[in-house]
């Protein structure tokens, strides 16, 4: 099991940074070789279930995750997102978070705790590393897209 931690602070009120970091399918473009949907489509809420698709022909795999919490900021306070991943190949959370940061800015934090099934934990600094690595780069992109 690998935990990782990503944080951010960004020229940008809190909601604003709260609908770049969940606007699903811009996951997918900012994560290569994945594609991001939501099942039914519509607004985010509890129950909602985010699919990505990542990988390339036969190799390409579903990654479920199903909202636990889905708390948007409100009147200035802090707002928290909790995917549970929920399929065959990852397990595992992941939770997003804005809050008021210094200045006026805000703090966005990415949690994540990710398994791979069948992958000896001998490989959990691997999928560690390589995650914070592809998840920053998304959040990045994420944080800097209108």
């Amino acid at each position: 099991m690998a935990n990782f931690l990503l944080e951010r602070t960004v020229p940008l009120p809190l909601d604003e940074a709260w609908r770049r970091i969940t606007r699903w399918p811009e996951h997918g473009e900012a994560v290569p070789l994945t594609v991001v949907r939501v099942v039914p489509p519509g607004p985010t809420r509890e129950g909602s279930r985010v699919v990505a698709r990542s990988g390339a022909g036969p190799l390409a795999f579903d990654d479920p995750m199903e909202v636990t919490v889905w708390q948007p900021p409100q009147a200035g306070a802090a707002g928290m997102c909790r995917l549970e991943k929920r399929g065959r190949v990852v397990l595992g959370w992941a939770e997003l978070e804005v809050r008021p940061g210094p200045g006026g800015r805000t703090r966005v934090i990415w949690r994540e705790e990710i398994r791979i099934r069948f992958l000896p934990s001998l490989f959990d600094g691997v999928v560690r590393r390589s995650s914070r690595y592809v998840f920053g780069r998304a959040l990045n992109r994420l944080l800097r897209q209108p």
